[in-house]
């Protein structure tokens, strides 16, 4: 006598397995539109106060050299992208190499933009854990605890960061094709800055008697130039940029003279992420081959000068030129 299911029962189940079917397509369409995870995002980290190259204010538009970089990083690496913002306040206990370390090793983006690639700020640390830069969305035991550190490792460079001499509107003609040529002009410079020592100690002394110190933080350098209390100063290009930018009715003028000390910028990542940074380094290549960075750099108001060898400035090679 052969066993037979009952109607009703045999249609529960054919609608039970249809159901599973079902169910399972939908999951798998829901995986197929959902937003790109934490790991396909591409997060950057930049200094939220470093214009013309990053700019993060309430109130206004993201904006800087920077931002829009990372944008084509990101299109061209195919992942949205997602900024880290955050603030760099050093003090005795951090650097600009740990506070990158922190928010690298911490997972709060994948790379650091703007980094200045000297062998100092990419040696091993020298200390196992460090605190993490004040940065937007921490919470209070984001800004006590301390993140153990990884190992650095730099992108290829995209621009070159050097110091530049800025003239006042009573120097403007001043033909400037060395430090020398600043000899008998009214020399405003900020205390304790590497500008400071180069023409402190330029030709054993020669430009002491024409220089007067200013606080940093406290004295607005280019005001003072401006307005006509000092003819010439030393300083990063990136700041006169940066002047330019909130003043471009300036009367200051850039001679056109780069002192031989100066940095390459680049991103820079964990070493445990070699592969990541060759995509990175691949992009690059193509926005500079393109000459798409140099566009992007000029329309956010930065003196693009094309990266320098070496790529990674030496503390060897500094000596030298300070030697010189």
């Amino acid at each position: 006598m052969g066993v037979h299911l009952k109607p009703e029962k045999a249609m529960r189940k054919r609608l039970r397995y249809l159901h599973a079917i079902v169910a399972g397509a939908a999951i798998l369409a829901a995986i197929s539109t959902m937003p790109a995870t934490a790991a396909e995002v591409l997060k950057v980290c930049l200094d939220q106060d470093l214009p013309p190259l990053s700019a993060h204010h309430k109130g206004a538009p993201d904006s800087g050299f920077d931002v829009a970089l990372a944008v084509a990083i990101a299109k061209q690496l195919g992942r949205p992208l997602e900024i880290q913002w955050f603030e760099s306040k050093l003090d005795e206990d951090s650097s600009p190499a740990l506070e990158a370390n922190a928010l690298l090793s911490d997972g709060r983006c994948a790379l650091v933009g703007s980094y200045a690639l000297t062998s100092d700020s990419l040696v091993v640390p020298g200390v196992k854990t460090a605190k993490l830069p004040d940065f937007e969305g921490a919470t209070r035991d984001d800004r006590k605890r301390r993140v153990p550190l990884g190992v650095l490792a730099p992108s290829q460079p995209y621009i070159y960061s050097p110091l530049t001499v800025v003239l006042g509107p009573t120097a403007r003609d001043r033909r400037t094709t060395d430090i020398g040529d600043l000899a008998g002009l009214r020399i405003g410079i900020e205390s304790g800055t590497l500008a400071d020592a180069i023409l402190m100690n330029f030709g054993n002394g020669r430009l002491i008697d024409d220089i007067t110190h200013l606080v940093p933080g406290r004295s607005d350098l280019l005001g003072s130039l401006e307005r006509g209390e000092f003819d010439a100063t030393l300083l990063d290009l990136r700041r006169f940029d940066a002047y330019r930018v909130a003043h471009p009715n300036t009367k200051l003028t850039g001679s056109g003279y780069y002192y031989p000390i100066g940095a390459n910028r680049g991103y820079v990542g964990l070493a445990s992420e070699a592969d990541f940074l060759v995509a990175v380094n691949k992009a690059l290549s193509d926005l500079q081959t393109r000459g798409a960075t140099a566009e992007l750099a000029r329309a956010a108001g930065v003196t693009f000068l094309p990266p320098r060898e070496p790529a990674v400035l030496g503390g060897e090679v500094l000596r030298k030129i300070l030697q010189k």
